[in-house]
């Protein structure tokens, strides 16, 4: 089993930045890939970006709708990973979720997920 803690969410202007931190706990083995997701009110829950933890740097992948603002990365020693947001835009508005699976393969669809985060609102406004 393991248990994530989100933080870092909170309000911004279009064109600023948040970082959001998931401190996460428990068996590595089951957290060898997590991601950052997302949902907004009225629509499905979306894959953000993703890390491999279990080696080196990790590998990372993001949806289209973020790639070249928002960079994902990991404190293997805090066992903490990170989602810097820049160029904040209105419609990344929405809960961001902090998710973590056991196999270590690169994946943004949320359902292969077993274990999450409570969640943390960011606001941006225009």
């Amino acid at each position: 089993q393991v248990q994530l803690a989100e933080s870092g969410g909170g309000s911004a202007q279009a064109g600023g930045s948040l970082r959001l931190s998931c401190a996460a706990s428990g068996s590595p083995s089951s957290r060898r890939c997590m991601g950052w997701f997302r949902q907004a009110p009225g629509k499905e829950r979306e894959g953000v970006a993703n890390i491999t933890t279990a080696f080196g740097d990790g590998d990372t992948s993001y949806a289209d709708s973020v790639k070249g603002r928002f960079t994902i990365s990991q404190d293997a020693a805090k066992a903490t990973i990170y989602l810097q947001m820049n160029g904040l835009k209105p419609e990344d508005t929405a809960t961001y979720y902090c998710a973590a699976r056991g196999e270590p393969l690169k994946t943004l669809e949320a359902r292969l997920y077993k274990n999450w985060g409570q969640g943390t609102q960011v606001t941006v406004s225009s």
